[in-house]
């Protein structure tokens, strides 16, 4: 029986570790796994786009996001793992569990910051949110 496994990453260093640890530990994954990134559109309307522009911006959010999905797939294709990529527009905190609980993931393997857990509640890490909102099993890399 295959395990449905997400694996949410990003563009940053702790998901660049967490990436490393799911290839030096493939034999324990199933074949397959989820790999979503998530186009954080609040971080978007933060820098003050005027409504004309947002479509714009979102297209190419969108177009970086995929050229990110097909790099970081790349590894794990060359492991022999399969990778179903998955591109979603939203706040990471919030998409993270939804498809999570509603696809019925029965993990979910995300990197946590080392800056340490102060840090994550005080600053909101993502990885420190999603843990406490999703039902199924985490491995916190």
């Amino acid at each position: 029986m295959e395990i449905k496994i997400l694996l949410p990453l990003d563009d940053g260093e702790t998901s660049r570790r967490t990436l490393e640890f799911v290839l030096a530990n493939r034999e324990r994954f199933t074949p397959t796994l989820t790999l979503l990134h998530v186009v954080n559109i609040d971080k978007l309307a933060y820098r003050m786009i005027p409504d004309f522009q947002m479509s714009m911006v979102k297209e190419r959010a969108q177009g970086a996001g995929e050229q990110l999905l097909h790099k970081l797939a790349e590894p794990l294709l060359a492991a022999g793992l399969k990778v179903a990529p998955r591109l979603e527009m939203g706040n990471p905190r919030e998409v993270i569990p939804r498809i999570a609980d509603s696809e019925n993931f029965q993990l979910l393997v995300i990197g946590r910051s080392q800056l340490g857990e102060i840090r994550d509640v005080l600053f909101g890490a993502v990885a420190n949110y999603v843990v406490h909102r999703v039902k199924c099993p985490v491995l916190l890399v």
